[in-house]
């Protein structure tokens, strides 16, 4: 990946916007950004924003002291528009993310960046 895509993709984050691309040549969708689609090899890639909603695919429990922030979780998680991404998800006491969880992306703030994250989706 360019710098320009790496910036590009993180100036969204930090002005509040999950971005993802899809190829014009396919229509796959593809995360993480790249030049090059790789599913069918065509540099006509274009941004849209996806819907956010997703699913748990894996997930696991880091542990630390209490003094060091507690224990969190790291989840995979399989979007709707058919990409897989890491992040974790907050709100939801990390041993209480499931595989299967219905979830929705986020973007937070943190330490002046945007960062996805993913939070349970009510009623879902």
């Amino acid at each position: 990946m360019t710098p320009s895509m790496s910036s590009y993709y993180q100036a969204e984050l930090d002005a509040g916007r999950f971005q993802i691309q899809r190829c014009k040549g396919c229509s796959q969708a593809i995360f993480y950004p790249r030049e090059i689609c790789p599913h069918c090899g065509s540099d006509q890639l274009a941004w849209e924003a996806p819907s956010g909603r997703g699913t748990v695919y894996s997930t696991t429990v880091i542990r630390r002291k209490a003094e060091a922030g507690g224990d969190y979780n790291v989840a995979l998680v399989d979007l709707a528009e058919g990409v897989r991404m890491m992040g974790r998800v907050e709100g939801t006491a990390p041993a209480d993310v499931k595989i299967g969880l219905a979830v929705r992306a986020e973007v937070i703030q943190q330490g002046g960046k945007g960062l996805v994250v993913f939070k349970a989706a009510l009623g879902a």
